[in-house]
């Protein structure tokens, strides 16, 4: 009988032991947003201004004959082939001339025309990574990413 009242009081003693355990729980009014002032949409791309885009890619082509010439789409990521078929080269890194036609590889669908008359800026950056493509379709530049498609024309009005 002894030993039954001892196990049960061990058997209490351990319950009220483990079901008082209790965590500490911080106040709301404490928590502070590090975050409140930027934006709540991540929905949308980071676009960069025009000064910023000029400072970070390695050539800048002015063109108003642009088109896609290759598209794949499907496994994997879409690429899509543009060429540049005349324009003026208005800065760059490394090449001082550039023949025309010339080609420029983007991961997604640029929309650079909106009239035949209107002129672009095309910004690129060296080519990173699609080595097979780059030999086969001989390309050195792809489209800088989050560069924006800025008309030469916007620039008058």
């Amino acid at each position: 009988m002894k030993k039954i009242t001892f196990y049960t009081w061990l058997a209490f003693l351990l319950f009220s032991v483990l079901s008082c355990e209790k965590e500490y729980q911080r106040p709301r009014k404490y928590e502070v947003d590090l975050f409140k002032n930027e934006k709540k949409d991540s929905n949308q791309a980071y676009v960069m201004s025009e000064d910023e885009a000029y400072g970070i890619s390695d050539m800048v082509v002015a063109s108003s004959d642009i088109s896609v010439i290759d598209s794949s789409s499907g496994r994997g990521k879409a690429i899509y082939i543009y060429s540049i078929n005349s324009g003026d080269l208005l800065f760059s890194k490394r090449d001082s001339v550039i023949s025309y036609p010339y080609r420029f590889l983007s991961n997604h669908r640029l929309n650079l025309k909106k009239d035949k008359n209107d002129s672009v800026y095309v910004f690129l950056e060296k080519l990173k990574g699609y080595k097979s493509i780059a030999e086969v379709k001989q390309i050195k530049y792809q489209w800088l990413k989050g560069a924006p498609v800025y008309l030469l024309d916007n620039e008058k009005k």
